[in-house]
């Protein structure tokens, strides 16, 4: 027979474009609008919808960049209009573009009742169904002109990021501002007609299912009256009723479909911003679930709920009904999607705290699920993590988006570097924005690659990054998928019974074993150095805090534990690992506040680090110097979580260099600077062992073009290795002012570095601190440090231990991990001999192995990414000035990379005192590391401590109490009793430990 499917699809689309969607609203009147433009920041709600707007019309231009303007539309339903359904629509000015990422609103009564979102996929709000005729109209409008800056050409420089540089030239214009009467019956005919057309173009050529479609679509469009549509829909849709009632087949694959709206904390948008975002699309959601009987809509990100209580209490109330009817899900119980690769232990840890605890105390829900649809790559620590919060399964469908290597399933277990499995789905409809387009389901269908043995997947479903969620023609859509032959069946489900019938059906699901590396948007890794290091930075001070704290409110009982300001502060660092915060993805906006909000972190946790030790250093009074030391190690005689008078500090050694330069010497590492300011030799004296290459020179600044195909700000292309220019001329090169250390400047381009290399007295490590003054455009400036060791592996620190990278690249994968992610440290070693190299806030870094001619051994080379200069989407990145900490460590076993990672990060505080501070804990092997000592977050001054086994071993230790303790107990990391872990064996107030590799461990001690 022959198939004329070509020439359906292309009457289907100009019938569909040209009559049948014109017809859906075939009268209309226009409304009265008027309109008041808010000073600077938006306004409280009922400031907004008491002020005096002026008239204004259609056509007419509005809305500075980031500015907000109350719309007030009013009008009168015609008599005439009795008995039909009627709708406003409100046509901002929106363009084709995906709702989130242009102008927006929120639409109230006057009574500040709050009834839905507007954005370009969602225009209308109802009015009356049936109108009676003569009905008054009256609404405000919240609108935000935000502006575009995705554009179709996404990637050129714009001012638009920032409003102190946007300017102030309106963004749009009021397109259309309409009562309507809304054709339920022609609105369904358009359903019918998109769901098989859809459904056509995805059928097998020669299959029966096709043709029986094209001719009831044939049929259906004859049926079409064109100059009288309206009259003539229930015709058509009669000829489409058979094929719509054909049942899937019994094999079919299965959907279940989540409503969602992804929305970024912050990307495109100020933080500001995200909170109305959220409260359009709760509106919007919490509307649909009234209409709508069997439409679910799961949120994540905790933050966004707190933001709706706190700023929309009008909304929270519909949400909270919402959830209790179990229609409105909680999901992920995380604080935000977080980026998984850079935040530390304890964040990635108080990550689930927060969120979970959050949404427990709030709705007496337990998460399951991690929701990580959007994250850039997934850490291999984070397994346990989830375990250790009480959740066993994670979601995330960005892993699909890797540019080389396709991974190998949609459900899988996910192994993490202890040993601990995570049952995980990625999506196979490979978008977390999914509309229920037909092409949508079909490739989840044929994509899944677990078909066989499973037949399970989810489709995240609703417009998101910017926002706006689920859609009534993606649920209409949704409805006609549920059992239709020819498609995947489709079922809206929560996403707990959706893992619950995947793990169910599929008990032997495959493992993938170590980190889930994204193999795009590397360069999130670098980008934004303020932003990392701001991060980095309120992580340790977290820790001194909490520690300090913790242990002058056991010591001494007038301090008091600050547990609001503690609470508040985790809250703000936590929301600024954000996946498009953190990386480095945002605007100039978000990145110049959250400059500001670490600064202001930094002063608040200063001060009650301060307090803390002014408490513990009064106890026994004296004038000299106390030296408190908040590392998890021994350090300089001083003991971890403890304080001492301060020792009389040694002498190192510096000379001239023969040849130009200058060594520093201090009787364990020798190290020697040449002429252009570079380290020739690091020489490990006790070893007898050198550690830079032969003829290679190490702390090389080295400067790369940057200029990837895509994604500016996220993205760094394997070929921008292929040009290099090394940073060796010296504008000066001397003596450090403490004469104990080297002080190198260079001038390159239109920027500047200066370093000091030094070498303290009994020390094995030589220090770099690094400054630059950085005013390059897309460049990329990495420190190399080639080092004399064969090794086919490292080592790189991330949350509770770490993990091993290939230093080869003998597969694709291997080769695609070209630039990777470090916490503190990176770790290279021959059996009985190492090198490390550690950071204080860097993350970014590459290693390459290469085999000399001159000698045929190997020459392994780490470089830390120290800065970049992208121009979108802020065009200043980075601009101006960073300083950067690291250290060399030659002789470094897999321990002292642990150590000397917290030290560079933790350096030692002194006050005036005299007497040592005794710790409130101690661990008496160094492989276990204390991660954090904190108070009970319930208030009861339980003493809580959280450790891990560092080094991949297995490791025995004695914790021991510094206060009487009553009782012990293993808890997850929300502090409650694990029931399934052994008691712990006490001695009076020491607790024996027997740890598995990286094994993370909760203990909660009451005090006796």
């Amino acid at each position: 027979m022959h198939d004329d499917r070509t020439l359906i699809e292309a009457r289907l689309k100009r019938v569909l474009d040209e009559r049948i969607r014109p017809a859906v609203y075939p009268e209309s009147v226009p409304l009265d609008v008027a309109v008041w433009t808010a000073p600077g920041e938006p306004v409280p709600v009922e400031e907004g919808l008491a002020a005096h707007p002026e008239p204004t019309k259609v056509g007419a231009a509005w809305g500075a960049p980031w500015a907000t303007s109350w719309f007030q539309v009013t009008g009168t339903v015609p008599t005439e209009w009795a008995g039909k359904t009627v709708e406003a629509i409100l046509d901002l000015g929106f363009d084709e573009n995906m709702p989130g990422f242009q102008c927006e609103g929120l639409v109230y009564r006057p009574d500040g009742t709050p009834v839905k979102g507007l954005n370009p996929r969602n225009q209308w709000v109802r009015i009356a169904a049936p109108a009676t005729g003569g009905e008054d109209v009256h609404l405000h409008i919240e609108a935000a002109s935000n502006p575009v800056i995705l554009d179709y050409h996404p990637f050129l420089p714009t001012q638009l990021g920032d409003k102190e540089t946007a300017g102030s030239e309106p963004q749009y214009k009021l397109a259309r501002m309409d009562l309507a009467v809304f054709d339920e019956n022609v609105w369904q005919l358009v359903i019918d007609l998109e769901v098989l057309g859809e459904l056509m173009q995805e059928l097998p050529e020669d299959s029966g299912r096709r043709y029986a479609v094209v001719r009831a679509i044939g049929r259906a469009l004859d049926a079409v009256d064109l100059q009288d549509v309206n009259g003539s829909a229930a015709a058509a849709r009669a000829e489409l009723e058979g094929v719509l009632a054909t049942s899937a087949e019994p094999s079919a694959h299965r959907i279940s479909a989540v409503g969602h709206a992804h929305i970024d904390s912050a990307w495109l948008w100020p933080l500001r911003e995200t909170v109305r975002k959220v409260a359009r699309t709760t509106s919007n959601m919490t509307a649909l679930i009234e209409d709508e009987p069997d439409f679910v809509f799961a949120m994540s990100q905790a933050q966004q709920w707190a933001w709706v209580k706190e700023h929309r209490p009008e909304v929270w109330a519909k949400v909270k009904k919402a959830v209790a009817d179990g229609r409105f899900v909680p999901a992920g119980g995380m604080w935000v999607e977080s980026d998984t690769n850079m935040p530390g232990s304890e964040a990635m840890a108080r990550q689930f705290v927060h969120g979970k605890r959050f949404f427990l105390d709030e709705f007496g829900v337990e998460n399951d699920e991690a929701w990580l649809p959007d994250t850039f790559g997934f850490a291999a620590g984070l397994p346990q993590i989830i375990k250790a919060a009480g959740s066993k399964w994670l979601l995330t469908q960005k892993i699909s988006w890797s540019q080389t290597n396709r991974f190998p399933h949609h459900t899988f277990n996910w192994e993490g570097i202890d040993g601990t499995r995570i049952f995980t789905h990625f999506p196979p409809v490979d978008t977390y924005n999914c509309s229920m387009k037909g092409s949508e389901i079909a490739h989840a269908a044929k994509n899944f690659k677990d078909k066989g043995v499973a037949r399970h997947s989810l489709a995240p479903t609703g417009w998101g990054d910017g926002g706006g969620g689920t859609t009534r023609e993606m649920i209409a859509k949704a409805g006609r998928l549920r059992n239709l032959e020819g498609s995947a069946t489709v079922e809206w489900e929560t996403p707990a019974a959706f893992f619950e019938k995947a793990e169910a059906e599929y008990p032997n699901a495959p493992v993938w074993v170590g980190e889930l590396y994204l193999e795009l948007h590397r360069a999130t890794l670098t980008s934004q150095a303020g932003t990392k290091q701001g991060n980095r930075r309120s992580e340790h001070l977290l820790r001194e805090a909490e520690l300090w704290a913790a242990t002058a409110a056991v010591r001494s009982p007038e301090f008091a534990y600050p547990y609001e300001e503690l609470d508040h502060i985790w809250k703000t660092v936590l929301l600024h690992q954000f996946h498009d915060i953190l990386p480095g993805s945002s605007i100039a906006w978000v990145h110049r506040e959250a400059r500001a909000t670490y600064a202001k972190v930094a002063d608040e946790l200063n001060a009650i680090i301060d307090a803390a030790q002014r408490a513990l250093a009064g106890e026994g009074g004296g004038t000299g110097t106390l030296v408190f030391n908040s590392t998890p190690h021994t350090r300089d005689g001083v003991p971890a979580g403890g304080a001492r008078p301060a020792a009389i500090d040694g002498q190192s050694a510096i000379a001239s260099r023969a040849d130009g330069g200058y060594v520093l010497d201090n009787g364990l590492l020798r190290v020697e600077i040449d002429a252009r300011g570079l380290v020739v030799s690091a020489y490990d004296i006790v070893a007898d062992r050198e550690t830079v290459a032969p003829g290679q020179a190490a702390n090389l600044p080295q400067i790369h073009a940057d200029f990837p195909n895509m994604w500016d700000a996220w993205d760094v292309d394997e070929f921008y290795r292929n040009t290099v220019t090394d940073l060796t001329e010296v504008d000066a090169l001397e003596p450090g002012e403490d004469g104990a250390s080297v002080r190198v400047v260079r001038s390159f381009g239109d920027s500047r570095l200066t370093q000091v290399l030094s070498l303290a007295p009994g020390s094995t490590r030589l220090d770099i601190d690094t400054e630059v003054d950085w005013h390059e455009t897309e460049k990329f400036l990495k420190l190399a440090f080639p080092l004399d060791i064969h090794a086919e592996r490292y080592a790189s620190e991330t949350q509770f231990g770490h993990f091993y990278r290939a230093t080869h690249t003998n597969t694709s994968w291997e080769a695609a991990k070209f630039e990777a992610c470090n916490h503190r440290f990176v770790h290279m070693e021959e059996p009985g001999w190492g090198v490390a190299l550690v950071n204080d806030s860097t993350y970014g870094h590459d290693v390459t192995r290469m085999v000399r001619a001159s000698d045929a051994g190997t020459t392994t080379t780490v470089r830390a990414s120290l800065l970049r200069a992208p121009r979108f989407p802020d065009p200043e990145t980075d601009q101006g000035v960073h300083r950067f900490r690291h250290a060399l460590v030659p002789g470094a076993g897999i321990g002292d990379a642990v150590r000397e990672g917290y030290r560079i990060n933790l350096p030692e505080r002194r006050i005036t005192g005299g007497v040592e501070v005794a710790p409130l804990v101690t661990v008496d092997n160094d492989a276990v590391v204390v991660t954090a000592v904190k108070l009970a977050d319930d208030g009861s001054g339980d003493v809580v401590v959280r450790f891990h086994e560092s080094r991949g071993g297995r490791a025995k230790a004695t914790l021991a109490a510094g206060f009487p303790v009553g009782s012990v107990e293993v808890t997850d990391l929300l502090e409650r009793p694990l029931s399934d872990a052994a008691a712990p064996e006490r001695s009076g107030d020491t607790v024996a430990l027997t740890l598995r590799p990286f094994e993370l461990v909760t203990l909660r001690l009451t005090r006796a």
